[in-house]
C-alpha cells in the first residue's frame, strides 16, 4: 500500500482556508493513506479556551469531518487528520480517521503539552486500533511520542501502521519516532506541520520534518523543515506482523510484564 505524509502550514483560525488548502494537496497526491498535521484545520496557539471553543467542531457531524469523508470518498484513500474536538462541552486534541464509508474512529490525545493543558480536556479513552482492510491502523497525537506506553498498547492490540499527527517545536521526536517503530514493530506515519504562529503572549516556530518509518526504524520518506510538502512512499503493512527482531528474540512474547508493576503503580 501507498501511505504519505501530508505536511502542511496552517492560517491560525482560517478554517475554510486551511481545509482548502489540504484538501488541494490530498487530491494532489496518490496514496492508500495520507495524515495530515495535528489540529491541521484550526491553528496551534490559541490564547485561551474560549478562543479554542468557539473554533472546535463535533466528531463525526462537524463540517471539517464531513468534507473529509467527501475527500476520502472522493480520491479513494483513508486519512487521517487532527481536529479540536468539542463533545457536550469538553474540547480534546484529537486525531480522526475517515474512509470512503465514513468516520471510523477518533483517538482523543492523552498527554497535552504545554499551552494545551490550559485549553483541552485530556483524552478520556484508551488507545485503539481499527481493522481498515489494507491495513490495522492506531493512532496518537504529537506528544504522546513522550510516553512510549501509548505506542506499546497499539501495537499489543494489534497495529501495523501507527498515524502520528503533530505539531512539532523542537526537532528530537522524529529521532524517538525511529525507536518507537523499532520497539514495537511498526511503521510509523508522523506528520508534522510547519511555519510560526504569534498570538500576544507567545510565538511557535514548528519544524516539519514529515517522516515514514519502517518497522526497523529506517526512514523512507522525509519532508524538509520549511516548506508545505506531500511525501508517499510503499509499504507492506504485514511486515509488521512479524515481531522476531533475533532468531531467538521477540519483541513481544519476550516481554516481562511481571516485573513492569512500577510503571503503573502512580
Amino acid at each position: 500500500m501507498r501511505v504519505g505524509c501530508v505536511q502542511t502550514e496552517p492560517v491560525f483560525g482560517n478554517v475554510k482556508r486551511n481545509v482548502d488548502r489540504a484538501s488541494k494537496m490530498i487530491r494532489g497526491a496518490s496514496a492508500d493513506l495520507l495524515v495530515l498535521p495535528e489540529l491541521f484545520s484550526t491553528g496551534y496557539l490559541f490564547p485561551n479556551r474560549r478562543s479554542l471553543a468557539s473554533i472546535a467542531e463535533p466528531v463525526p457531524n462537524g463540517n471539517t469531518c464531513r468534507r473529509m469523508i467527501e475527500l476520502a470518498r472522493e480520491c479513494n484513500s483513508v486519512v487521517v487528520f487532527g481536529i479540536a474536538e468539542s463533545d457536550s462541552g469538553r474540547i480534546f486534541n484529537s486525531a480522526v480517521c475517515v474512509t470512503a464509508d465514513g468516520h471510523v474512529g477518533t483517538y482523543r490525545k492523552l498527554h497535552l503539552f504545554g499551552p494545551e493543558k490550559g485549553h483541552f480536556d485530556p483524552g478520556d479513552q484508551p488507545p485503539d486500533v481499527w481493522n481498515i482492510g489494507i491495513c490495522k491502523l492506531g493512532m496518537m497525537v504529537c506528544f504522546d511520542w513522550a510516553f512510549p506506553e501509548v505506542c506499546r498498547i497499539l501495537a499489543l492490540k494489534g497495529a501495523q501502521v501507527v498515524c502520528h499527527p503533530s505539531n512539532f517545536i523542537t526537532q528530537f521526536p522524529q529521532s524517538v519516532m525511529r525507536a518507537r517503530s523499532v520497539e514495537n514493530g511498526v511503521f510509523t506515519i508522523t506528520t508534522n506541520r510547519t511555519g510560526r504562529e504569534t498570538n500576544q503572549t507567545s510565538s511557535l516556530e514548528f519544524t516539519g520534518r514529515s517522516q515514514i518509518t519502517d518497522v526497523r526504524g529506517n526512514v523512507l520518506s522525509l519532508a524538509d523543515g520549511t516548506t508545505e510538502a506531500v511525501i508517499t512512499c510503499e509499504i507492506d503493512p504485514s511486515r509488521a506482523d512479524d515481531k522476531m527482531l533475533t532468531e531467538v528474540n521477540d519483541l513481544i512474547s519476550d516481554r516481562r510484564p511481571e516485573f513492569y508493576k512500577d510503571i503503573i503503580s502512580g
